[in-house]
Parts: structure tokens; C-alpha cells; sequence
């Protein structure tokens, strides 16, 4: 699953986005990615991931701007 797959769901289906906020890395489980790309979706990296997959629309940023709010690092 692509990045863009993760952040469309994230800001589709709200269990996910919830174990994303509370168990990030366990809501991850399964799926291929390299540990810079979990890293950057764990912590909220936009500039790394538009960077990689281009300028995101605020749909897709919806995971990105909850985990920049949350102020848990």
C-alpha cells in the first residue's frame, strides 16, 4: 500500500486514523514500507512526503495535520 492509500484512509476511516493517534506503529503492521517512509507518516513529515509523492490536497493531509496538532513527539 502506497502512502497516498494510508493517508486516504486515515481521513476516511476514523478506527484507523484513531490506532494511527494512539498505536501508530501497530496500526502499521502489514503493511510495506521502508522505516524512513513509517517515520515520516508516524510523525506527521509533510514536507518529506510531498516531496515524495507531491503537493497533498487537505483531504489527504487530514492524518498529517491531526498528528502536527496533537503535539506528542
Amino acid at each position: 500500500m502506497t502512502i497516498i492509500n494510508i493517508l486516504n484512509r486515515a481521513a476516511t476511516d476514523n478506527e484507523f486514523l484513531a490506532r494511527l493517534t494512539h498505536d501508530g506503529e501497530r496500526a502499521l503492521e502489514g503493511y510495506s514500507f521502508t522505516e524512513e517512509e513509517q517515520a515520516a507518516i508516524l510523525s506527521g513529515d509533510i514536507r518529506w512526503i510531498e516531496k515524495r509523492v507531491g503537493v497533498l490536497s487537505p483531504h489527504l493531509r487530514t492524518w498529517l495535520d491531526c498528528r502536527l496538532e496533537q503535539e506528542r513527539w
